[in-house]
C-alpha cells in the first residue's frame, strides 16, 4: 500500500480526494476494515513527498546548470556538488522524520544509510582521483624535465656528476 501511495504521489496527478478514492478502489479489503490511512495522514505524508520531489527537481536544475556551465565532463566540482546534494537530502529526510515523530521503517533507515555511504564514497573517490591526477602530472613533468636536462647536459658538455647534481638537488628527480 505504501509503495502504491508513493507512486501516486510522485506521479502528482491526483487530488487528495482522488487519491483516497483510488486507495478505496485498489485496496477494498483494507478500506472495509478501516486500515487505510486517514485523510490528514495522507495529506501530511503527501506534503513531505512533494517537498522531497521539489528538492530533487531543484538539484536536477542545479545539475543541468552545472553541466551547461562546465560542459559534459563530470569533473571534481560537479562530483562534489552531487555528493553534497545527496548528503543534504539524506540529512534533511532524517531530520524531518525525527521532528515529525514519524516512525522510520528499517527500509527507510537503510536507504538513508546507503545514500550517506554513497555520498561519502563519492567524496573519497573524488579525492583519490584528484590525487592520482596530481601524481601523474608530477611524474610527467619530472620526465619532461629529465629529458630537457639530458639534452641540455649533452649540449653543454656536462659530466654525469653535474647532471646527477641537477637531477637530484635542483629538480628533485629520484633515480
Amino acid at each position: 500500500m505504501r509503495a502504491h501511495i508513493l507512486r501516486r504521489l510522485r506521479e502528482n496527478r491526483l487530488t487528495l480526494d482522488e487519491l483516497i478514492a483510488d486507495l478505496h478502489a485498489t485496496f477494498p479489503a483494507a478500506a472495509a476494515s478501516g486500515e487505510l490511512p486517514s485523510r490528514s495522514a495522507l495529506h501530511r505524508f503527501g506534503q513531505g513527498v512533494q517537498e522531497i520531489v521539489a528538492h530533487e527537481r531543484e538539484m536536477a536544475a542545479a545539475a543541468e546548470a552545472l553541466v551547461a556551465e562546465l560542459g559534459e565532463e563530470f569533473d571534481a566540482k560537479s562530483g562534489a556538488l552531487l555528493a553534497q546534494a545527496v548528503t543534504t537530502l539524506a540529512s534533511k529526510t532524517a531530520m524531518n522524520a525525527i521532528q515529525s515523530d514519524q516512525t522510520l521503517e528499517i527500509g527507510d533507515v537503510l536507504d538513508l544509510a546507503r545514500a550517506a555511504k554513497a555520498a561519502q564514497e563519492a567524496r573519497s573517490l573524488n579525492l583519490r582521483e584528484r590525487q592520482a591526477v596530481a601524481k601523474s602530472a608530477r611524474e610527467k613533468l619530472l620526465e619532461e624535465q629529465d629529458a630537457n636536462l639530458q639534452a641540455e647536459a649533452k649540449a653543454q658538455g656536462m659530466d654525469e656528476a653535474q647532471v646527477d647534481f641537477w637531477r637530484r638537488k635542483v629538480l628533485g628527480i629520484r633515480a
